[in-house]
């Protein structure tokens, strides 16, 4: 078997977009993922070891050139804390995105969330340097990725900024993609969108799809498929587990592992942004779990049925809501659709007169 730290790029470039497009997939975008070198865009990553540790790989590491043409998200940025705050996605996802743009080449492009500027670089391949505009809150983010696109031969319009306000000077957009979770779609890209335009955008734990029509109005359906992309950084209240310690609580027949599994997709939309994090034992076996909100609403579920809430809403009753309507499995994807208009931003089940979420 021939070592890949021995093949070249390009040939490693060549067998990673093969490898994106098994089972006949037919794709314009493979040779996009063909003729990029993702390597530009990663010149490092982070990996945790078996106790959670973070350590950085690099260039220089055996391994790296493979970790990077692996269909696998890597992290490229930590926090103070530790926290993964930016990543290249799954370059299938990647894929699965960028098919669902229906774009042409020539199609203006406006992108949310521009991280290692790899997904711009794809995008600049197939429509054209001029036609890409991308934008990320991060300052620094952004200084990198223009680094990182200075390597090859792609100079879409990137610059540090806002995502949800979109970029007006360069606006009306044939096509609009965010590469960061977000609650609902930002009316301002709707106005600076043609009629007719295609939005792809990571909602909750799925990927939406909307079309454009006129007066900033748009309605579709999520993709089949799970994403789980870093949330747009937002100001909010950290939990508050202090408070709960004064609530009497009460008894819930929902298991707790609902929210973990089945549930967990309309949960990402009837509570927007929601944030949870679990307990375990020393054996490793979940005990409890908690979900909070950037309101300060926080609430912890022990797997005995022990239910304790506070703040501004009760969030389990919003998982007992969801219970009730999604008595048994997990509901897929695409049975969910949304609407958007002047009033409100409404993600709804089956059908448009079925149970529904504002977003």
């Amino acid at each position: 078997m021939t070592d890949t730290n021995d093949l070249t790029s390009a040939a490693l470039r060549a067998g990673f977009a093969a490898a994106l497009g098994e089972g006949g997939r037919q794709s314009r975008w493979l040779a996009a993922f063909a003729d990029v070198p993702r390597e530009h865009f990663v010149p490092s990553f982070f990996q945790q070891d078996e106790q959670g540790r973070w350590y950085e790989v690099s260039e220089s590491d055996p391994g790296y050139l493979e970790a990077v043409y692996s269909d696998t998200a890597l992290t490229t940025q930590l926090d103070e804390h530790g926290v993964p705050t930016s990543s290249s996605s799954e370059p299938r996802l990647m894929l699965t995105m960028l098919d669902a743009l229906d774009a042409e080449p020539g199609h203006r492009l406006f992108e949310l969330g521009l991280g290692t500027g790899y997904n711009a670089a794809l995008a600049s391949a197939l429509l054209g340097s001029d036609n890409v505009v991308s934008v990320d809150v991060d300052p620094e983010l952004v200084r990198r990725a223009r680094k990182h696109l200075e390597r090859g031969r792609y100079r879409p319009h990137v610059f540090a900024g806002d995502g949800a306000e979109g970029c007006p000077d360069r606006a009306p957009y044939d096509r609009v993609i965010a590469t960061a979770a977000l609650r609902r779609i930002p009316p301002a890209l709707l106005e600076q969108a043609r009629t007719g335009a295609v939005v792809v955008a990571p909602i909750g734990f799925g990927i939406a799809k909307a079309v454009v029509s006129e007066g900033g109005e748009a309605s579709g359906r999520f993709l089949p498929v799970p994403a789980f992309f870093m949330p747009r950084r937002v100001p909010g209240k950290a939990p508050d587990f202090a408070g709960l310690e004064t609530q009497l609580g009460r008894t819930t027949s929902v298991p707790v592992t609902d929210v973990l599994d089945r549930l967990r997709f309309p949960l990402s939309l009837a509570l927007p942004g929601y944030r949870s994090c679990s307990w375990r034992d020393d054996e490793g076996e979940l005990t409890g779990v908690g979900l909070w909100t950037e309101d300060g609403s926080t609430a912890t579920v022990h797997v005995s049925g022990r239910v304790r809430q506070t703040g501004p809403r009760h969030l389990w009753e919003v998982v007992e809501e969801l219970a009730a309507v999604f008595p048994d499995g997990e509901p897929a994807r695409e049975d969910f659709g949304f609407t958007v208009n002047a009033a409100e931003q409404r993600a709804w089940y089956g059908e448009v007169g079925g149970p529904s979420w504002a977003m």
